[in-house]
């Protein structure tokens, strides 16, 4: 069950954060990016890639809360 449930949470997130990233860098070019008013010393790649999982991480945080918000009382209070 702990399997499945990980599975609702993590493939919904992976298509999302596919769409993002087509979604964004098809309006920005990852070497105009700047972090705290420096220049990102980072190849395009791997700035694909960080973003890339940055919005995994982030869609999998919403998931798991709507997982989460979705669960009885009894279940949650175990």
């Amino acid at each position: 069950m702990l399997a499945q449930r990980w599975m609702w949470i993590a493939w919904p997130a992976f298509l999302v954060a596919g769409l993002l990233e087509m979604l964004v860098f098809a309006f920005v070019d990852p070497q105009d990016l700047h972090w705290f008013g420096q220049e990102l010393d980072l190849s395009r790649q791997a700035i694909y890639t960080l973003a890339f999982f940055a919005f995994w991480f982030l869609a999998m945080l919403s998931s798991a809360l709507t997982t989460l918000l979705g669960l009885p009382s009894a279940e949650v209070n175990r």
